[in-house]
């Protein structure tokens, strides 16, 4: 695939979900929201009530297959990841959010 406009930024699109076992006194979301911001993707990251964590992630593709590393290899202190999933891959034309957030 080419360039993106004349100049344009290439950013994928990631949607993941991250099987962990957290205890009830981490704040897993919070390691997230500042690796994130650390390796300057943008989107979301939000516990469910089956025990996983959700989210998208956006940004060049370089900066979102680190945060996947991350995601993948590494995650929050006193968390064990079980598996990671990525889906709804792709490459889109403009971010859709300012910053990286977690929802409740």
């Amino acid at each position: 695939l080419g360039a993106i406009g004349s100049g344009g930024l290439s950013v994928i699109h990631v949607v993941d979900v991250l099987a962990l076992i957290v205890p009830s006194n981490c704040f897993p979301n919070q390691y997230t929201e500042e690796e994130a911001r650390k390796l300057g993707v943008v989107g979301w990251v939000k516990n469910t009530s089956q025990g996983t964590v959700t989210g998208q992630v956006q940004g060049p593709e370089d900066k979102v297959n680190a945060m996947k590393s991350w995601l993948s290899k590494v995650g929050s202190p006193s968390s064990r990841i079980d598996r990671t999933n990525f889906s709804n891959e792709k490459e889109i034309s403009k971010l859709d959010f300012s910053g990286f957030s977690t929802r409740y």
